[in-house]
């Protein structure tokens, strides 16, 4: 990073530094201006609740709870300087525990947050504010997939390779690069949304999306297939009565099956779809 100096018109490079060379902790300072400035995080979210442990039979707490402008939870974890290699499965773990959140639940939790800001603010004025002066009646809290973000001054290999393959598999998460500077007797911060790309998020949005489909086609189709297969054995089960022209034949999972008629490049044919059903004789003598 650098300043420009517009005097002498030259830049200047910001001597970057670590949290815990100039004293700064997680929770203690990281959480706190995340907490007092969602919007660091490249959006507007509600932070509802700060180390939360509403949790049943464990200690763990979360870091941050938030809402977006979806009413999808949002799970923050943060790390100072190094993610370490477990960040992800411990904000796993916590998105787990929060997916069952009902819309009073959270309203309790918020409301518990408030309380202790001392500021004598309701729960439900706040989100009806948020959304849009929406009534809180007509608010559908955490009925989507949650979602993560984490936070941390560098990112290990382990944490960033686990991300991708969520990514690649519809699941939202975003990793955001906290990096402190030093310049005379300021300090900044740069938060850099790191993974997914910014410019990269509605591709990987429309990925997602596709593969859903496709993964929805597939589950249909084996449905389609496992029908046939099933529609062939009681139809040859029935012809064999009849006739022994496809009794070498076995059920498949396509939409036909044929048998040789004796003439090479003459096959008989029974085929089913959707709109017709029908048997085929097939002349290929090449004539």
């Amino acid at each position: 990073m650098f300043v420009i100096d517009k005097e002498k018109n030259k830049i200047l490079k910001i001597k970057k530094t670590t949290f815990h060379d100039i004293g700064f902790k997680e929770r203690e300072h990281l959480q706190e201006w995340i907490a007092k400035e969602p919007r660091c995080l490249g959006e507007d979210l509600l932070i509802i609740q700060k180390e939360f442990d509403g949790f049943s039979d464990t200690n763990e707490r979360l870091d941050l709870l938030a809402l977006d402008q979806t009413g999808s939870l949002v799970i923050i974890e943060n790390k100072l300087d190094d993610s370490g290699k477990d960040v992800v499965w411990q904000t796993l773990k916590y998105v787990s525990y929060c997916s069952t959140l009902s819309k009073m639940q959270i309203i309790e939790i918020y409301q518990d947050y408030l309380d202790k800001q001392g500021k004598g603010e309701k729960a439900t004025d706040r989100l009806t504010a948020y959304f849009d002066d929406k009534p809180v009646e007509e608010l559908m809290l955490n009925e989507h997939d949650q979602r993560m973000i984490l936070v941390a001054g560098n990112f290990r290999k382990e944490v960033t390779s686990t991300v991708m393959w969520m990514l690649n598999h519809g699941i939202s998460v975003q990793c955001f690069k906290a990096t402190p500077y030093e310049y005379k007797n300021e300090i900044l911060l740069d938060m850099e949304q790191i993974i997914p790309v910014k410019e990269a998020t509605d591709y990987l949005i429309k990925m997602a999306d596709k593969a859903k489909e496709v993964q929805n086609v597939k589950e249909n189709n084996r449905g389609i297939e496992e029908i046939r297969k099933k529609y062939w054995t009681q139809l040859l089960e029935q012809f064999s009565s009849l006739s022994k022209q496809f009794q070498n034949v076995n059920p498949t999972t396509d939409h036909w099956i044929s048998c040789g008629s004796g003439i090479s490049g003459i096959p008989f044919s029974f085929v089913v779809t959707k709109s017709y059903a029908s048997v085929e004789i097939l002349i290929n003598r090449g004539e």
